[in-house]
């Protein structure tokens, strides 16, 4: 039996209810809750911080729309991170609700838009790819760096608007109308369409990497026929292939880490959930971070551009280390020689 009813539609906008979202009801859920956030939000933080860093720190990647998109991907992970944790394990963990709607509206807008802009960019990279394989003589003329930054700003400014509409008025308080049953305060029909909108995304994804496979696959065939007289357009082909596949794996991750989080979500828009199904999705909304901490890692192993700025990195690193560790025996030799003199 129901430990707690969600009130009617208008009960439900009252402070005392954000108690019935508290849906974690032991000690060690609780504390599972907060070492996977802990776990995978500073992971997500550190490898993404570290990718931004091997992209803008290299003036030979950072010159190149297909590492931006990478890099506006990387700062959306970080900013859903912080804000996700911060949030999601304040409210679950903590019980603290003691915040007016304004202020949760806000946070839940702000884990929206970085989510929201993070599958944004996977699609600008998708489209960058079905260029460069369908148009790779027009690429550099299609795709520039102004082009590329005017993308980036058009996206953010897009998933902050749709993140933002409850807060600027459309939720169950104001419209008077059904509310959600896994999001305090938020409309049922908004989360429909924004349902709807990541689903937009996802299809236009999926459709862009179909057709960027599919010319991968003829890239191959021709390569394998034409070894010797290709020369440099070769290695230009081998990296549009390699990098097509390293985003399709990072598409897979995405898909199987938010497929249980968009299912139960859908379901909660046409059915009544159980107090163990909201726990489930409380559970599965941690898979979100799990996402943003493996992308990083696909980066660094299936770019080699990247990979190879990182070996310079901790190269550089281990000669500071190793200077580091030497000086003080120099400086000690130096004293004992001067006191034997």
């Amino acid at each position: 039996m129901d430990t707690c009813r969600i009130p009617e539609n208008a009960s439900k906008c009252s402070g005392n209810t954000m108690e019935c979202f508290m849906v974690l009801s032991t000690q060690a859920q609780k504390i599972s809750i907060g070492i996977l956030c802990g776990l995978f939000g500073t992971m997500c933080v550190f490898e993404n911080s570290l990718v931004l860093y091997l992209i803008f720190s290299s003036p030979g990647i950072r010159k190149k729309p297909s590492y931006l998109f990478i890099g506006s991907l990387a700062l959306a992970d970080i900013l859903a991170s912080i804000i996700f944790v911060c949030s999601f394990v304040n409210f679950h963990v903590f019980n603290k609700a003691a915040f007016s709607k304004e202020v949760f509206l806000l946070q839940l807008g702000g884990v929206n838009t970085s989510f929201s802009a993070s599958l944004s960019s996977l699609l600008l990279t998708a489209l960058d790819r079905y260029i460069s394989i369908s148009r790779p003589s027009e690429y550099k003329l299609l795709m520039t760096r102004k082009r590329a930054w005017t993308a980036l700003g058009v996206l953010w400014v897009t998933c902050a608007t749709i993140a933002y509409l409850p807060l600027l008025g459309w939720n169950c308080c104001v419209l008077d109308s059904a509310c959600s049953e896994l999001f305090p305060f938020v409309d049922d029909n908004y989360l429909s369409g924004w349902i709807c909108f990541t689903m937009l995304l996802l299809g236009c994804i999926v459709y862009a990497y179909a057709h960027v496979l599919w010319r991968a696959r003829q890239h191959v065939a021709y390569m394998e026929k034409h070894q010797a007289q290709v020369g440099k357009q070769n290695t230009r082909m081998r990296m549009d292939v390699m990098l097509a596949k390293t985003l399709v794996m990072v598409l897979a991750v995405l898909t199987l880490c938010w497929s249980p989080v968009l299912v139960l979500i859908i379901y909660s828009i046409f059915a009544r959930l159980s107090d163990r199904l909201r726990k489930v999705f409380a559970f599965c909304s941690t898979l979100c971070l799990l996402n943003s901490m493996v992308n990083p890692v696909i980066y660094a192993l299936r770019s080699k551009e990247l990979f190879s700025s990182l070996r310079r990195v901790f190269s550089h690193f281990r000669r500071q280390l190793k200077a580091s560790e030497e000086s003080p025996e120099a400086e000690s030799t130096h004293k004992s020689s001067v006191l034997e003199t």
